[in-house]
């Protein structure tokens, strides 16, 4: 599976003052989009979509536990110390996915607070693991597609529906005791090329040990 992020249009931002408690921050805008190809050449069909959100809402969203960091991590996991966000709204409006997200105080939720204080645009990135096939030059995303997050924080280009180039080629991620772990298939294979037939078992068996470390 391939950790693929896409970056979609800018959000917008709302601040609301609450009594005895001050400011509160959210973005909310077009978190994901399905049946429109983007600039990585990726479709994502409604159905797989609408269904991986359904899921998300029901796992992570409506427990508080969709979280979104500020910036583009490549790993599919959500590392707690650099959260700046929680999603606490996605719903689906035709081929678009809506999301509303609240900004927390934490240390990178206060950039982003400062960040909307001194007008910068800032838009969201989706990020999440699955299988693509092509079909007529176009990459379309499979029904293995798991969401990390439905929203980081980045840095728009001003271009409405400008994508960021998102699918880590020389990276494979494989589950293991619901983790994803990293898996260098590129070095892996150098290794493997460049072992003698003599030593070759011998190899494996370091490349597993190594696999095994990783995970513990």
């Amino acid at each position: 599976m391939k950790l693929i992020k896409e970056h979609t249009e800018e959000v917008k931002y709302l601040v609301e003052e609450k009594l005895g408690k001050g400011k509160e921050y959210f973005i909310e805008g077009i978190f994901l989009q399905s049946n429109l190809k983007n600039r990585n050449g990726r479709v994502y069909p409604t159905e797989i979509l609408d269904k991986e959100i359904k899921r998300y809402n029901e796992e992570y969203v409506t427990k508080n536990r969709a979280f979104g960091e500020l910036g583009h991590p490549d790993s599919p996991t959500i590392n707690l110390d650099r959260v700046s966000h929680m999603i606490k709204e996605l719903k689906r409006d035709g081929d678009n996915f809506i999301g509303k997200a609240k900004i927390m105080d934490t240390p990178y939720g206060k950039i982003v607070k400062s960040l909307i204080d001194e007008g910068a645009t800032l838009g969201v990135s989706s990020r999440g693991m699955g299988s693509l096939a092509q079909k007529g030059g176009v990459s379309m995303v499979q029904d293995d597609f798991t969401l990390a997050t439905a929203a980081d924080i980045v840095a728009d280009p001003s271009a409405p529906n400008a994508f960021v180039e998102g699918v880590m080629e020389s990276k494979e991620w494989v589950m293991v005791d619901g983790k994803f772990v990293e898996r260098d298939l590129l070095e892996a294979q150098r290794i493997i090329r460049k072992t003698s037939s003599k030593n070759l078992n011998e190899a494996k068996l370091k490349l597993f040990a190594d696999f095994l470390n990783k995970i513990k």
